[in-house]
């Protein structure tokens, strides 16, 4: 499935831009025999993946930070970008993360809505028991699977605010008294990031159950 995504995905995105129907890029899909179970366990990989990236980004935000706290001479300004690159790069991995998250939950809703609506086409009763029983313990799996999600995506937004705060009070104040007065953020900073980190992972550990369960 990630194969053909890396092959395909290009081309039947251009046919979702160009008919705007969402219906349209799952067709697309099933012709090639893929269905939206399929889509929808290859975006949790993605998402689970963007969650890894961002762990890794936000940690190297932080070791920046604790650099800059332990600054002991050179290039105030280089030591000002470079935080300000870390800054931009845990930005744009939030964002990344939310907007696979979202991707996520788009398919899972059409996914639950299509499987819900095809009960009622079962002749034999047992069959659409099982069914629905399948149905339940699979939206309980992705219910608690994106509660994890949303729960670490809630914990980057104060960490961001708390970067982009040091970046602008570091950016008028390129001086080394500047610094005595960001080290008292460093310990809030260590606790948010290592706090964010650990649901983070709970959050894989959940896309990872989600995963086994749907293959």
């Amino acid at each position: 499935m990630r194969l053909k995504s890396l092959l395909l995905g290009a081309a039947l995105s251009s046919t979702l831009v160009l008919t705007g129907c969402q219906s349209a890029y799952y067709s697309a899909w099933e012709k090639l025999g893929v269905e939206k179970r399929d889509i929808m366990v290859d975006r949790v990989e993605n998402a689970k993946e963007s969650q890894e990236d961002a762990q890794e980004q936000f940690s190297s935000a932080l070791e920046e930070f604790s650099a800059l706290i332990n600054f002991d001479g050179g290039e105030l300004e280089d030591v000002y970008n470079d935080l300000n690159d870390e800054y931009q790069a845990s930005q744009a991995a939030a964002e990344e993360v939310s907007s696979r998250i979202n991707n996520v939950e788009s398919v899972a809703d059409d996914l639950f809505d299509e499987w819900e609506d095809e009960l009622e086409q079962y002749q034999s009763t047992s069959l659409r028991r099982e069914s629905e029983n399948k149905l339940r313990e699979t939206r309980r799996r992705y219910d608690s699977m994106l509660k994890a999600m949303r729960r670490a995506e809630s914990k980057m937004d104060p960490v961001l605010q708390a970067l982009e705060d040091n970046v602008l009070y570091l950016k008028h104040n390129l001086n080394a008294s500047a610094i005595g007065a960001l080290q008292g953020e460093l310990s809030q900073m260590k606790g948010d990031i290592s706090s964010l980190i650990e649901d983070m992972n709970s959050a894989i550990a959940e896309s990872d159950a989600f995963i086994k369960s749907m293959k």
